[in-house]
């Protein structure tokens, strides 16, 4: 299968370049990216890409599968208005184009509690996204909504607390469905989808990822 991959650069991202890379089930991995990075792997392909004009590179979003991990904080982003650029804009037009050039499945990366109709910002966001995927009819669309995520190096002072929190106490057996998930795992789980839904739908919960 040949792969095609927005948001390679984060967390999660990097480690599904990875995983897609060691993978014989994916034989081209094409990464649409702000700067090149000088991936040498013969598997991968980097194209240099103006995100506010995803329109330039058309001709080359073709292959069997979409991921799309791109996304960011408020932090980050300085703005809403810029991380809905950002976390909706963007996937939402990659998405238009893979659907018009007839890529047949599509893995997104969402977030637990994504919702239209929430009145938090965020999980509003992520679920008019979903939403928008849905409306371009792929063949095989697989969303993941995950929770906690743990980076390999993160530096966001509220990610390791929160993570310390949790594994404190999923080791006294609570929660354990909601334990926090390492990027790789989350990684892994997403290079499978693809291979194991026929057709359709599907939603990987946060209570179910572990398991998926």
């Amino acid at each position: 299968m040949k792969a095609l991959v927005i948001g390679a650069t984060g967390a999660t991202g990097k480690d599904l370049v990875e995983t897609l890379a060691n993978d014989t089930s994916y034989t081209e991995v094409v990464l649409f990216v702000r700067r090149l990075s000088g991936n040498k792997h013969p598997k991968i392909t980097e194209v240099l890409t103006d995100f506010n004009n995803p329109g330039s590179v058309s001709d080359i979003v073709r292959g069997d599968v979409l991921f799309c991990c791109l996304g960011t904080t408020l932090q980050a982003a300085g703005s809403k208005e810029k991380q809905w650029e950002i976390d909706y804009e963007i996937p939402a037009r990659f998405a238009e184009i893979a659907s018009k050039n007839k890529v047949s499945s599509v893995v997104l990366l969402s977030a637990y509690a994504a919702n239209p109709s929430s009145n938090v910002f965020y999980s509003s966001m992520k679920g008019k996204l979903e939403e928008h995927f849905r409306k371009l009819s792929f063949e095989r669309l697989i969303i993941f909504r995950p929770g906690l995520l743990l980076r390999k190096d993160t530096d966001r002072w509220g990610e390791k607390a929160s993570a310390a929190v949790l594994k404190i106490v999923n080791a006294v057996g609570l929660f354990s469905k909601f334990r926090p998930m390492p990027t790789k795992v989350l990684a892994e789980k997403m290079a499978k989808a693809p291979k194991t839904l026929s057709s359709g739908e599907q939603i990987v919960s946060l209570q179910h990822i572990f398991d998926y």
